[in-house]
């Protein structure tokens, strides 16, 4: 998963009395697509930067902002404990206006962008999508799903999930991939055969799995391609 040839860079996000830290991507071009990148419950740790700066290399322009205010975990635990301090209204808040730092510079193309979710971050992708319809057209969850009342939104959809995982209901899953058709959604989820959660991060020994991370980036970069060309 490693990238070694290209390198993102921090910013500074600013919104009414919040700051948060984001990690921009840009691609050699110069130019491309917009695509924010929202972490999951450890943090805007390696694997999220390093998620940009691959999607930089794939020519888009990648941002992921930092909803923890610094913190990284590395453990279970902490994650938990992150994740409990977490001010739902404050993360929306730096998302939308992560959003909008995005669609506004220089490098990004388009109107509209696509945000990609892994876990937590994939409930709050499913939101800023709902949140925002004019302005977010791709949604690419992994291992992680939102509301059912906030699928009527303007985006198609994209989805991995892990085949044993016991963070996500399959059921719930299943009836959110209903929901997403029955209002005219364009949507496809993917489940990954033998792995958990987390499969796609190579921080987590523990569950990474390189073949289904490759085949879900490979999903990932061509649906992000055809649904923001």
């Amino acid at each position: 998963m490693a990238n070694p040839t290209y390198k993102g860079k921090l910013m500074k996000i600013k919104a009414n009395d919040l700051e948060a830290e984001a990690h921009l991507a840009l691609p050699a071009s110069g130019k491309g697509p917009g695509v924010l990148v929202l972490h999951p419950w450890w943090g805007l740790n390696e694997d999220i930067k390093n998620v940009a700066d691959r999607l930089a290399a794939a020519g888009f322009v990648a941002l992921a902002p930092d909803l923890y205010d610094g913190r990284i975990a590395t453990t279970i635990e902490q994650a938990e404990a992150y994740s409990g301090l977490m001010d739902s209204d404050a993360a929306e808040t730096i998302i939308k206006e992560a959003t909008q730092r995005l669609l506004a510079h220089e490098a990004c193309q388009g109107p509209k962008i696509g945000v990609i979710g892994f876990s937590l971050g994939a409930m709050y992708a499913v939101g800023a999508a709902y949140a925002q319809p004019e302005q977010i057209t791709a949604v690419v969850l992994f291992y992680g799903a939102g509301m059912l009342e906030q699928t009527d939104s303007q985006a198609s959809y994209l989805g991995h999930f892990a085949a044993n995982d016991p963070y996500e209901d399959a059921d719930y899953i299943a009836q959110m991939e209903q929901s997403l058709k029955e209002n005219g959604r364009p949507t496809t989820f993917h489940s990954y055969p033998n792995t958990g959660h987390w499969f796609f991060e190579p921080s987590r020994p523990d569950a990474y799995d390189a073949e289904a991370a490759n085949l879900a980036w490979q999903r990932t970069v061509r649906f992000l391609q055809e649904t923001l060309s």
